[in-house]
Formats: structure tokens, C-alpha cells, sequence
């Protein structure tokens, strides 16, 4: 009788939903037994304390049916250390990705026999393995910041019969990964506001990059980018992509309260003519324009109380940034302009209204028309093609 393949149940499962459609990845992912890759303990949310992370052992009745089905399953929180003593954590920092997403990565990747891919972010080695499985493990370096973690997916990958290359250091900077390029470059891991030039720096022309990507208030979305002659790679958004960030660039835990000080000596009342719920206004392109252009930018609402009918309608708006800048607006329901308060070297209220200006200029455009371009003076958003960048200091206008 011939034998089960290891990763049968879950390759049925996903091309059942016709998320596993190329064979080159369907046979990697029927060969390789993600349960094999997966530390002693996981970790799922705590619903006797939300906001924490508590340990999952293979005893737990979730055990089994998260690891067989289409899930993203936490393997590190707060670095290794839990902060809790009893082992729970606050900040998941390590996970086996959701299959489905997975997948979709793999096969935007567009890679074949012959290509040498770069890889951020090993984690526990899993994604690792399938393109070990995929292109050989000769065309596979993979990069991962954590040590620990580093050395467990080594370990991982050799009792699954891989032998890849992988380093132990910041992928978002310029890690010692031999003098070749690569023809794609595959992150498991959230860029946020900028992708690390490096990446497209140690791509080959016409390579391929697939990142997840966030700003902002975004949960993320998955950006695919093509390199060109010029050093520069450009590409568009392909849909959500919820990722953990890059260490690096991981943005501060402070709530926005906590960067509020409305008794310090140099705040300042004034008036603003942009409605201060716009920063919530939940059109995805908005969001991305927003946090791209407003980097770092945060905001609360405190709705006026129930129990004051002549409230009614009435909200304040804290935004904030962790350079020390907030502001808040009072929205009123009978419009501008609105009152408000601000402190710290940035005018958030002129950025925000400035943001929404730029985006309502190029017709208020959603996620589908947005681009990036990727050189190295940064990261930049358009609208529709390369030309037309987002940004209020050039007041460039659509082609």
C-alpha cells in the first residue's frame, strides 16, 4: 500500500478552495509535514484576558484542529521571553503563516527551476522547506533575525532532509548573503511605510519581489514588485496580507492617550477645516494614502456621552505620533471648522488635511488603482502608473 503523503490533508484542503492550483506547489506541499515544523508550544488568544497570548500544548482539544486546518498559528511571543510567568505574552513575534496566504505568496512569486530565491524571515523553517522541495535547496538562502529561532529551523529543515542556507541577521538592512543576486525575493514578514532597498539591491533585472506590506493604520496588504534596468522595482497591491513587521521597523505599543499631554506649556488651541473623523473613514485606498503620507500616525475617538442628548453626533479625535506630536479635533455635527488642541514639532491636523486633499485631487482612489516604486530614495506611492506620485509637496496631478 502506498503511503500517505505528509501533507496531504492540508494540500486537499487548499485546492478545495482553489487556493493550491500550480503543481510545482501542490507537490511541495503534499512532501512536507507542517506539523513537523512546530515547537512544543503555540500560542492562541486568551479569552479569560484579551489582549493576551496563553500556551497551547498538543493536549489542548485546539491542538489538532488548528494545525490540520487553514490557520496562522503563533510560535514566539515577546521575543522568546513571555512577559507573563505564567507563559503568556502580549506580542505575538513568531508564527507559522496561514497555508492559504502561504500559498497565494508562492505562487505570486512566479519562481521555476533555476531561480535563486532570497527568503526574510525562516521562522520555524516551514515555508523554507517548500521551496526547498520546490527549486532545490541549493537555490534557497533565508535570512531570519532571531538566533533561536535561526538554529530551530535549521534543525527543522535537516530532519526533513533540507540543507539550505540560512543567516542569522536584520534582513532589513545588508546581510551576508553571498555575492549573487537573486531572481525573487520572498518576505514572510511585514514591511512597514518602507521596503528595504537592500531587497531590490540584491535583485536581479526583472526579478520579482512579494512582500507584505502595511502603514498607517492598515492591517496589511500584499505587494508584488518587478525590478527593472534602472535599479528601481514597481508593482501593485494584490489583497490582504496580515503579517507581523520587521523588528526593525516595529512601531511603538504606546495606546494614543499615553502620547497625550493636554497640560504641557506649549499646547495650542486653533480651528481646522478637515473633519476630524476622516482619519477612520475606512476606504482602503484613503488608509494607505493616509499612513503613507502621515507616517507613524495614530488616532483614538471617544464618541460624547449617551446620556447627553444635546451630545448627540458629537466625538473628540486624539491623533498622535511617536515623536512626541498629537492633536485632537472636536467633531460637531454641524461642521467646520472644528476646534482644536495640539502640541510637538509636527502639525498633524495640516498633514491629515493635506493627505486628504492629495487623495481627493487624484479622485479619491481605491487600493486597486494604488502602486509603489521602490528606489533609493525610499518608497513611494502612486495612482495608476509610476508618474503619478502622492505627494502634496510636488502637487503632481494625474497623467
Amino acid at each position: 500500500m502506498t503511503a500517505t503523503p505528509p501533507g496531504a490533508g492540508l494540500a486537499r484542503t487548499l485546492a478545495t478552495t482553489g487556493t493550491l492550483t500550480d503543481p510545482l506547489w501542490h507537490r511541495a506541499v503534499l512532501a512536507t509535514d507542517r506539523s513537523a515544523f512546530l515547537p512544543e508550544t503555540i500560542y492562541g488568544p486568551d479569552p479569560a484576558h484579551p489582549g493576551w497570548e496563553c500556551p497551547i500544548t498538543p493536549t489542548d482539544p485546539r491542538w489538532d484542529r488548528w494545525v490540520a486546518g487553514d490557520f496562522a498559528l503563533v510560535t514566539q511571543v515577546d521575543d522568546g521571553e513571555p512577559v507573563s510567568e505564567d507563559g503568556r505574552g502580549r506580542l505575538p513575534t513568531s508564527s507559522i503563516s496561514q497555508p492559504s496566504l502561504v500559498l497565494r505568496m508562492l505562487q505570486a512569486l512566479d519562481a521555476r527551476e533555476g531561480h535563486r530565491v532570497l527568503e526574510i524571515g525562516t521562522g520555524t523553517g516551514y515555508n523554507t522547506a517548500l521551496l526547498c522541495h520546490a527549486l532545490g535547496e541549493d537555490s534557497v538562502v533565508s535570512v531570519e533575525i532571531d538566533p533561536g529561532l535561526a538554529e530551530t529551523a535549521v534543525k527543522n529543515l535537516a530532519q526533513a532532509g533540507h540543507h539550505p542556507t540560512v543567516v542569522a541577521a536584520d534582513a532589513a538592512g545588508t546581510p551576508e548573503v553571498g555575492e549573487d543576486e537573486f531572481d525573487r525575493v520572498l518576505s514572510t514578514v511585514a514591511a512597514r511605510g518602507e521596503v528595504p532597498f537592500p531587497w531590490v539591491d540584491r535583485s536581479a533585472k526583472y526579478g520579482i519581489i512579494v512582500t507584505p506590506f502595511e502603514v498607517g493604520n492598515t492591517p496589511g496588504v500584499l505587494l508584488r514588485l518587478r525590478v527593472h534596468e534602472d535599479g528601481t522595482a514597481t508593482g501593485h497591491f494584490m489583497g490582504d496580507a496580515p503579517f507581523m513587521v520587521l523588528r526593525s521597523q516595529r512601531p511603538s505599543s504606546h495606546r494614543v492617550r499615553e502620547l497625550v499631554d493636554e497640560g504641557a506649556p506649549g499646547v495650542r488651541d486653533g480651528h481646522t477645516e478637515v473633519n476630524p473623523r476622516v482619519v477612520a473613514y475606512r476606504n482602503q485606498g484613503w488608509q494607505l494614502t493616509l499612513g503613507h503620507l502621515v507616517p507613524d500616525l495614530r488616532y483614538a475617538i471617544y464618541e460624547a456621552a449617551e446620556e447627553r442628548p444635546e451630545w448627540a453626533g458629537e466625538a473628540t479625535v486624539y491623533v498622535a505620533t511617536p515623536d512626541g506630536s498629537w492633536a485632537l479635533g472636536e467633531y460637531t455635527p454641524e461642521g467646520s471648522p472644528y476646534e482644536t488642541r495640539q502640541d510637538g514639532s509636527r502639525d498633524l491636523w495640516a498633514e491629515i488635511a493635506a493627505a486628504w486633499d492629495e487623495w481627493t485631487r487624484f479622485g479619491s482612489p481605491g487600493r486597486d488603482r494604488l502602486g509603489v516604486t521602490v528606489d533609493q530614495g525610499g518608497t513611494h506611492l502612486w495612482v495608476d502608473a509610476p508618474a503619478g506620485v502622492l505627494d502634496p509637496k510636488q502637487r503632481r496631478r494625474p497623467c
